[in-house]
Parts: structure tokens; sequence; C-alpha cells
């Protein structure tokens, strides 16, 4: 990416449709655009929008970018769990040379409560049951008994050739392209529709699912559905 965050210098959600981002776009061209603005940084902040707005209205550009922020994602999350395993590591060598190890420690008495009612040290965590992922798992061909029994990586085989569109690093179909994918098995794709891990690749997975016509919308509830941002 040519900037540090799009979706950042626009001030907008990563999963905001393109009407949300394009009229944040021009809510703040018409704020930092140098021709109104006194700022002096204003036109370095104006390359920077007209960057982000160039790579978020272009669906394959914007696309591309959701995978390296999640590539991004991870790669922050290992070195935070990196730092935490070696600070664990230093507090328990000086716990050893200056005193008892924390895990030696005398435990609180049963029945012992903190000032506000809870029992001391670390609180579980729950997780509400009507907990949801957001995405449908009817319709469309869905069958969970088959298409989301677990499969080896790359249990598909090599790909078939004549590749099109993003290539899979994950699952039976790793090392496949979108469009072999497709062509072998639609069933996946509509599952791969409904999961998270595919929403990095939702503009293609729509495209593919709408021309082998496995989805199919009315443009009058598409419109409806825009809000106020929907183009007139």
């Amino acid at each position: 990416m040519s900037v540090p965050d799009p979706y950042k210098v626009l001030q907008v959600d990563s999963e905001a449709e393109v009407e949300v981002i394009e009229a944040a776009y021009r809510r703040l061209a018409r704020k930092y655009h140098p021709d109104v603005s006194p700022d002096p940084e204003s036109q370095a902040r104006m390359v920077r929008i007209n960057q982000a707005w160039e790579l978020l209205r272009d669906p394959i550009k914007r696309a591309a970018v959701d995978r390296a922020r999640v590539r991004n994602a991870g790669a922050a999350a290992r070195a935070a769990s990196a730092e935490a395993r070696a600070r664990t590591a230093a507090s328990g060598s000086a716990g050893t040379a200056g005193g008892p190890h924390p895990a030696a420690r005398p435990m609180p008495p049963p029945g012992a409560t903190t000032f506000d009612g809870k029992p001391p040290g670390p609180q579980p965590q729950f997780v509400s049951p009507d907990w949801t992922s957001g995405r449908s798992n009817a319709g469309g061909r869905y069958d969970p008994s088959t298409m989301a029994a677990p499969q080896g990586i790359g249990s598909a085989g090599p790909p078939p050739g004549h590749p099109s569109g993003s290539v899979l690093n994950f699952g039976r179909y790793a090392g496949w392209s979108l469009g072999e994918i497709a062509r072998s098995d639609l069933e996946y794709i509509e599952w791969l529709d409904r999961t998270p891990i595919g929403r990095t690749y939702q503009v293609e997975l729509d495209d593919i699912l709408r021309k082998t016509g496995r989805r199919v919308a009315e443009q009058s509830s598409i419109d409806h559905q825009r809000g106020l941002f929907r183009r007139r």
C-alpha cells in the first residue's frame, strides 16, 4: 500500500460500502484542498487522501489492501505474543532471584473477594449464546454436513491451470485461484462467501456468484439498502 492505511486516511470502516467511502473522500477533499485550506500541510495530506481513494474505489485494489491489512494484523499479533512471552520469562527469572516465583505465592483463601465483590485474580470471559458472525448459513445450496467438513491443506491437489483472481493460501484449495475453484467446485465458493475468512475476497466472490447465477438480487432492493449515501 502506498499509504499507511487507506481506511484510516479516509476515516471510514474497513467494511464500509463504496458510496460511504466516496462521501468521506469528498468531505475531506473539501476540507483539506490546498485552494481552501490555509494549513501548510494540506497539500501533503490531500495527496494521501487522493491515494487512499484511488486504492479503495477499485474493487481489485481494495481487495489487495484488505489482504495486506490481514497480513499486517497477523504479524503484529505474533510480535505482541513474542513480547509477552519474553516479559513472562523475564519476570519469572526475577521472581526466582529476588523472591518467590509468582506461581509459588500463597493463593487467596476460599470465598475471598475484592472490593467489588468479585473473586480475586483474572476473570473468565463469557461469550453470549446469541453471538453470530452476521452471515447467513441458509440458501445457495449450502450444506454444512459436507462443505464444513475438515480438509487438509492442499488436499485438492495442484491447480488445474488457467488461473484467474486471487490465489488462496489455506484450506484444501491452497494454491488455487478463485476462478479455478469456481470452475471445479462452486459449492466451495458459496461456503467461502459465508465465512469470516472469505471477507477478504468478498468482491471477487460476489462477482463469481452473480455470473454463475448463484446469487440474484433486484437492483431496486440493493439501492434501498444503501441508505443516505446511495448514488442518484
